[in-house]
């Protein structure tokens, strides 16, 4: 029997994964397992990041309308 090489899918998705990952550091970037669970990782932070990163566009923004409001003592 001769031996069967494997498909590409595989390949190009771990190939996809690698590139996500190529500026990681040390294992992150070139073992898959490793790959893969610094991804969701980052994709999480990301995600939970962009959340917090409103709340504090948001309290910056209140601050600064606040800001020569209580200077002067009054409303706006």
């Amino acid at each position: 029997m001769t031996r069967i090489r494997r498909g590409y899918i595989a390949r190009r998705r771990r190939t996809k994964i690698r590139l996500f990952a190529s500026s990681f550091r040390g294992a992150h970037s070139r073992l898959t397992r490793t790959i893969t669970q610094q991804k969701i990782r980052a994709l999480v932070s990301a995600h939970r990041d962009r959340d917090r990163q409103k709340i504090n566009f948001r309290r910056l923004w209140i601050t600064r309308i606040n800001a020569p409001n209580s200077r002067k003592g009054g409303m706006l």
